[in-house]
């Protein structure tokens, strides 16, 4: 089941981590990698979104982060 986050709950779940780690998205439970996070990318008027671009791969998520996404086996 698809859910949209918007800006103010991501800012809301950001400012409970330490800012000075690096960010990543963790893409594809079917082959779990993480990807680095790129520019920001805001599109105005009725259909408007903020969109977060990738900015290359950093490689198989851990099995850490793949449990606690209920990623498949660990």
């Amino acid at each position: 089941m698809s859910h949209e986050t918007t800006v103010r709950q991501l800012i809301h779940q950001l400012q409970a981590v330490d800012p000075n780690l690096p960010a990543y998205f963790a893409v594809n439970p079917d082959w779990p990698q993480a990807h680095r996070v790129g520019r920001v990318i805001e599109i105005s008027g009725p259909d408007g979104a903020v969109y977060l671009a990738e900015n290359g791969q950093e490689g198989v998520l851990p099995p850490e982060v793949r449990a606690q996404l209920d990623w498949a086996d660990v």
